[in-house]
């Protein structure tokens, strides 16, 4: 018996013209193979988008999951020492860190998180604004367990 999540389901959508050609324009643009798949990724997003509202707007909601990517120069004084004393403080779960040496001056560093999402955009601000953090970036995700 095929599970309820695995079944592809199909339906039928009406657009303006001016919305399929830009549809269309992602769909190459992105090098998605199918309209299909373009509008899986653009609902899946906004699934996760909903999900981080949600989580911010009940106190005792689900946590949430995010990836920080960092680049900064590790020669700055005392930087990671202040990235690891961030994380200690803070009130989130920290899953996974990876580093990775670039090259003579610089360092990648990924941080997975669980939390709330305030809490998680706290951390990324707090560290991203740290001197010598020449890049800071997160991306929200989802853990996808209910209501999709």
């Amino acid at each position: 018996m095929e599970n309820k999540e695995d079944a592809i389901i199909r339906f039928s959508v009406s657009l303006q013209q001016n919305l399929l050609d830009e549809l269309d324009n992602r769909i190459i643009k992105n090098g998605y193979s199918s309209r299909s798949e373009l509008v899986r990724d653009m609902i899946r997003e906004r699934l996760v988008e909903d999900s981080w509202s949600r989580a911010d707007a009940e106190d005792n909601c689900g946590l949430i999951v995010a990836v920080v990517v960092l680049i900064y120069d590790h020669h700055q004084r005392e930087l990671n020492q202040r990235m690891i004393d961030i994380q200690h403080e803070s009130h989130i779960s920290i899953l996974c860190t990876t580093h990775v040496h670039l090259n003579a001056h610089n360092c990648l560093e990924t941080i997975i998180l669980k939390g709330k999402p305030a809490d998680i955009m706290h951390l990324h601000l707090e560290i991203g604004g740290l001197k010598g953090v020449k890049f800071s970036k997160l991306t929200k995700a989802s853990s996808f367990e209910s209501n999709t």
